[in-house]
């Protein structure tokens, strides 16, 4: 059963930057897609960005790509994601989930995921 631990979130203010880990447990992330999601206050959860297993395609939502990036480490079972530039509209918790994908390397996407982390708060202040 994998397990996800979502860290690296905190307060920051506008213009600066975190880096978010998701790292898994009990399992091997070798074979699954990593999807970064985010939930602000009184809104509905929403994607963020994805990886395929083999890191060889990410995805971006809107006008995230060019402040964030995702990336992955299998050897140390984690997946990051680095922000850039932080709004306080960046202000949410944000969570971490895997699809298995088994021997299909490519790809990934941002529903029906077969596990979940409990989410890290980022905060940013104007």
């Amino acid at each position: 059963q994998l397990q996800l631990v979502e860290s690296g979130g905190g307060l920051v203010q506008a213009g600066g930057s975190l880096r978010l880990s998701c790292t898994a447990s009990g399992d091997t992330l070798d074979y699954h897609a990593i999807t970064w999601f985010r939930q602000a206050p009184g809104k509905e959860r929403e994607g963020v960005s994805c990886i395929s297993s083999n890191g060889g395609y990410t995805d971006y939502i809107g006008s995230l790509k060019g402040r964030f990036t995702i990336s992955r480490d299998n050897a140390k079972n984690t997946v990051y994601l680095q922000m850039n530039s932080l709004e306080p509209e960046d202000t949410a918790v944000y969570y971490c989930a895997a699809e298995y994908r088994g021997r299909m390397p490519v790809g990934c996407k941002y529903y029906g995921m077969d596990y979940w982390g409990k989410g890290t708060l980022v905060t940013v202040s104007s």
